[in-house]
């Protein structure tokens, strides 16, 4: 009431108080230099004295901390994943143009930024500072006047002043267990109407802006290339700036010590397409990297499989017309359209066809395989015919060998970063000491052991199985001819084989199950499921994952036959 000097930016004279004594304008949220004085008639009469800053300001002074927010630490994730993104060859404009704008609009529909203060929020913000520091009280939300982008530099969001003061009071009593200001309240309050932000929904972020772009990565080639350490995912919050202090609740927010699932990330950037109202997405063409065809030439090669098998896929892509772009394309918030999994489709499409050709049921496949073998001792002109039991042998080595090394690396992953953790501000001396005497006794035990360091890791690639047409032991079936199995008739080429089985006669439709059929491993011939196993290693997914989508493709490509009574008997032989 005192100070009656008008602001030197909008000339109001409409001051408030920051918790540090000092003011700032409530029209322009102008801070000003001057600081509030105060009497203190307790200590010494007469005498004048000037509040000096507590809570967090005091602790910028002690560890060289700053202020800062949940979704700051959540920006410098998604600038340290983008820039990995960049890194392995996508499109600059992914992080800079797409993942900036969906992150800024994730902000102002969750309403931490981007959004107008309601009339007398200011208010109801002051009196919240001077009469209540329950932390259970929910405080008001920040409007980020100048949000940092995601390719600027590091540096902490700008807040106005009221939210500031409105927050100081509540940080101060949370500043023990939370090195951000709103680390406690963020786990507390109830943000399910906001889709409260997590670190598999940064996974989501990325994806979501990938497929935007139809750039030629899939979720499981970004999920993969998490765990293989190319995309900063675990431990991350190491790389944050020395002047974000990490402790206590926010450890529960950032740090994570298990791998991102499929499922949960995908679902996620459902949810966040449609929390956002995105439009539909760009269209999925046939020319573009995630259209089945594509994927299941690029998944026939990593397989092993003869080329000509591509022609049998995309047969059956056409027949079921699921290459169509109103198919394949995401429309947010459509729960009539079907959401597509790219990868997951084309592995299914590959298993239909060679049950299709092979049928798959521990029998038919080996008398084909004898027929092709006698064929290739007599034929010495034409290219080889192709063997299943042959394939069958190589891919099991070679599975069994990339198998039990991944089984390996995961099971030596250190999960605690090289950054030290502590939940609580008294026990951060403790935690460096014990952490400072790890380190000594592990370069002891290494020198006596004659440990080797662990390689660098590999550069990525965007397949783990490799052949080679060159190598002299006919490993590589890229050229194998199906002529054993394939007959002409009218012009066109059929399979020899005219049975088919089906994986499920009919699809479960409980909402709560959530799967169209079940998978038990006992009830499908082995050959069934050794290629079930060797798609869900190149996908890094559950082998019921792939089995669900066979029998929706199934469903599909014989729904006639299935609509269609029977007379006499009620089984289903096709």
């Amino acid at each position: 009431r005192d100070f009656n000097e008008r602001c030197a930016q909008c000339s109001e004279v409409n001051w408030g108080l920051t918790d540090g004594g000092g003011f700032y304008c409530r029209s322009c949220h102008n801070v000003t230099e001057r600081a509030r004085e105060v009497v203190n008639t307790d200590f010494i009469s007469n005498t004048r004295i000037q509040t000096i800053s507590k809570g967090q300001r005091k602790q910028e002074k002690t560890d060289g901390g700053c202020e800062w927010y949940v979704c700051e630490g959540f920006q410098l994730v998604l600038k340290k994943q983008a820039e990995a993104l960049e890194a392995l060859g996508v499109c600059p404009q992914m992080k800079d143009e797409i993942l900036c704008n969906f992150w800024r609009r994730y902000l102002q529909k969750s309403k931490q930024a981007y959004c107008k203060r309601p009339a007398g929020e200011t208010v109801k913000a002051l009196s919240v500072c001077d009469s209540s520091t329950d932390v259970d009280s929910e405080p008001e939300t920040p409007s980020l006047l100048h949000f940092l982008s995601l390719s600027e530099s590091e540096g902490d969001l700008q807040t106005d002043g009221s939210f500031v003061s409105s927050t100081s009071k509540v940080s101060e009593s949370t500043s023990v267990c939370s090195g951000s200001v709103d680390g406690s309240l963020y786990l507390m309050k109830n943000q399910k109407e906001k889709l409260r932000m997590t670190m598999p929904m940064t996974l989501s972020f990325c994806y979501m802006a990938l497929l935007w772009l139809r750039e030629p990565m899939t979720l499981s080639d970004l999920l993969r290339f998490v765990v293989e350490g190319h995309i900063p995912y675990l431990n991350v919050f190491q790389h944050f700036p020395e002047q974000m202090k990490l402790c206590g609740l926010d450890l529960k927010i950032f740090c994570v010590e298990s791998w991102p699932t499929y499922e949960e990330v995908y679902t996620k950037m459902l949810e966040l397409a449609a929390f956002l109202d995105l439009p539909r997405f760009p269209d999925i063409t046939d020319s573009c990297f995630l259209h089945p065809n594509m994927l299941c030439m690029k998944y026939l090669m990593e397989a092993n499989l003869p080329d000509e098998l591509h022609n049998w896929t995309c047969r059956v892509v056409k027949k079921i017309s699921i290459g169509e772009a109103d198919f394949l394309t995401l429309v947010p918030g459509n729960k009539s359209t079907r959401k597509v999994k790219y990868d997951v489709l084309a592995a299914a499409v590959i298993v239909v066809v060679l049950k299709l050709l092979f049928l798959l049921d521990d029998h038919y496949e080996w008398l084909l395989s004898d027929f092709a073998k006698e064929r290739n001792k007599n034929n010495k002109e034409d290219g080889p015919y192709f063997e299943f039991k042959k394939w069958y042998k190589v891919i099991k080595c070679s599975l069994d060998v990339e198998q039990k090394k991944m089984d390996e690396e995961r099971a030596k992953y250190l999960w605690r970063c090289e950054k030290p953790l502590f939940y609580s501000a008294n026990k951060k001396a403790k935690v460096l000491k014990r952490r400072q005497m790890v380190v000594s006794l592990q370069n002891q035990f290494g020198k006596l052991s004659g440990s080797v360091r662990p390689a660098e890791k590999p550069n990525p690639s965007s397949f783990q199985l490799s052949w080679s047409e060159e190598n002299a032991d006919g490993s590589c079936f890229h050229g194998h001819s199906l002529k054993g199995i394939l007959q002409e008739r009218c012009g066109v080429l059929t399979a020899v084989n005219p049975d088919y089985w089906l994986c499920t006669i009919k699809l479960c439709k409980e909402k709560l199950c959530g799967h169209p059929a079940h998978y038990k491993e006992v009830d499908f011939p082995q050959s069934y499921q050794f290629v079930l196993r060797l798609f869900s290693f190149l996908l890094r997914i559950y082998p019921s994952y792939i089995h669900d989508e066979v029998c929706l493709i199934e469903h599909k490509l014989f729904n006639k036959k299935l609509c269609k009574k029977p007379k006499f008997n009620p089984g289903l032989r096709k």
